[in-house]
């Protein structure tokens, strides 16, 4: 039986109105930290809903809510499309 691989990537690097799985949230710092605080976990759906001038922030909807991060901070976010 030959399992179908999701497509990996970072959170900073979806296309506006994609979505994807958090695989994982790399990092120790408090950032890091308080995003897992926020409900971004491994298993949780995010979607890329929106970039400011100049593509930072970003806004993200997760868990029902929508939250601006900075790319530096997304890109921490490991997703699976």
């Amino acid at each position: 039986m030959k399992e179908k691989m999701a497509q990996q990537t970072t959170l900073n690097t979806l296309e506006i109105g994609a979505s994807g799985r958090v695989i994982a949230v790399n990092g120790d710092s408090r950032i890091t930290r308080r995003i897992l605080e926020m409900g971004i976990i491994p298993g949780v759906l995010v979607k890329l809903v929106k970039s400011a001038p100049f593509n930072d922030p970003i806004e993200v909807s997760v868990r029902g809510y929508n939250l601006a991060m900075r790319r530096s901070e997304a890109a921490a976010i490991e997703v699976a499309l």
